[in-house]
């Protein structure tokens, strides 16, 4: 492992620490969410859950030694649509773990803009599963019919609602519970994954990373109001997920907060 980096940040709902700098595109109204092309459905499938499957998953392996732990948890809902919550931690490995983790259902992300903003390569990676948010109100009923699509068909749909990427770091950022009202709206499961970093190797200085499984979350049905039933399940994904980072034991890029 190399030395530790040290980055030190301000604002935890906001800051991106990304290396990878795209200018992100407009998803307005014309943004095709949904293709009823045979052969842009059938060339995504062989990509999603064909061609790319060994890549994903020997990238895991080889690079991050990845380990699950409660990958049982989502096979009794193979039948079914739900939700994952993850932290976000990496740029590529996070949807390859998500995806990895419940094949071979297809599993879904929903991303920011710049993920679908590279000339060509956007393409590509919707076809691998990324959904984009939408830039304006126009297109949001597009997004969700899409969001809602997926779910029906009984495909699962991954969230980072920490939204912004931190490599390697080992807590969990405070989030919001807005990502929350899709679960409840569509009453359907979620469930939560966070990835760890644990140290191996002779000295123990080595990284790899344990992922812990965790679910189905559902919200209090007691709640009257969706919004009081978002912020309940939001509560309890996010607990977990505290939960769970605290079996992180390594640092490799250690986080501090400047009080300026």
């Amino acid at each position: 492992m190399k030395k530790t980096k040290t980055i030190y940040y301000q604002d935890e709902l906001n800051e991106e620490f990304s290396e990878a700098q795209i200018t992100p595109r407009v998803i307005d109204e014309n943004y095709k969410y949904i293709h009823k092309n045979v052969i842009w459905n059938a060339t995504a499938f062989l990509l999603q859950n064909v061609l790319s499957v060994p890549i994903k998953y020997l990238y895991a392996k080889i690079k991050f030694r990845l380990k699950y732990v409660g990958k049982e948890k989502l096979k009794l809902y193979k039948k079914q649509g739900y939700f994952i919550y993850g932290n976000h931690t990496q740029t590529f490995a996070d949807t390859f773990i998500t995806s990895n983790s419940n094949y071979p259902k297809k599993n879904f992300f929903i991303v920011n803009p710049e993920n679908v903003s590279m000339p060509i390569l956007g393409n590509t990676i919707q076809m691998l599963g990324a959904i984009p948010i939408p830039s304006n109100k126009e297109a949001m009923k597009n997004f969700l019919e899409c969001v809602e699509q997926k779910i029906k068909k009984g495909y699962s749909v991954t969230i980072f609602p920490e939204a912004h990427i931190w490599p390697y770091y080992t807590k969990i950022r405070p989030f919001k519970s807005v990502s929350f009202k899709y679960p409840i709206k569509m009453d359907v499961p979620s469930f939560s994954i966070t990835n760890t970093y644990q140290s191996y190797g002779k000295n123990n200085n080595k990284v790899k990373i344990v992922t812990y499984i965790d679910g189905p979350f559902f919200p209090d049905e007691d709640l009257k109001s969706s919004k009081a039933k978002q912020d309940n399940l939001r509560n309890k994904v996010y607990d977990k997920m505290v939960e769970r980072s605290k079996n992180s034991n390594i640092e490799f890029i250690k986080y501090i907060k400047n009080e300026k």
